[in-house]
């Protein structure tokens, strides 16, 4: 990088020129939701200024799964904190051809320390089935929204069945 690409530190305004902390007590649960879990932000625009990220927790009680749903175009990444949640999605790959086809629902397992990555478009669930003890996942979105497609069923979505309310990222 040279020195004509770094900018003047009087051309960055002062809110971006600091770290910014947000603790556990200043989540913020006005954001997209999706049944069965509540999420909360910590990284946005509207917390920090952020113009390329959004970050936050998601909490699914025991015993309950959340609706199917994709991120729109934004792509994410999954660390579980605590519990044991499962993220559900339809394998609709047919060998051979790239028309989907009926598919199967793939069940991936989680424990604490792992991490998931949720393609743009793709839908999910999450479930938790461990009958007592929460799961709590941190989340991380290549776009500055939370954005939140609720969905019907786990068959494809594509960038052809959203609307510009994914961009605002409500569901």
């Amino acid at each position: 990088m040279t020195s004509s690409q770094i900018p003047a530190y009087s051309d960055v305004d002062p809110f971006h020129r600091r770290l910014h902390q947000i603790t556990q007590g200043e989540l913020d649960p006005d954001t997209a939701q999706t049944s069965g879990m509540r999420r909360f932000s910590a990284i946005s625009g509207k917390t920090v200024g952020s113009s390329k990220l959004w970050m936050g927790q998601v909490h699914v009680a025991p015993a309950t799964a959340s609706g199917n749903h994709h991120h729109g175009r934004s792509e994410t990444a999954i660390y579980v904190v605590s519990g044991h949640p499962e993220f559900v999605f339809l394998d609709q790959a047919v060998e051979g051809t790239d028309e989907p086809g009926p598919g199967r629902e793939v069940r991936v397992r989680t424990s604490p320390g792992d991490f998931i990555f949720v393609p743009p478009w793709v839908p999910h669930r999450e479930e938790n089935p461990d009958p007592s003890l929460e799961a709590i996942v941190v989340i991380a979105r290549s776009t500055q929204e939370g954005i939140v497609v609720n969905l019907e069923d786990l068959r494809w979505a594509g960038p052809v069945l959203t609307n510009g309310s994914d961009v605002e990222g409500c569901s």
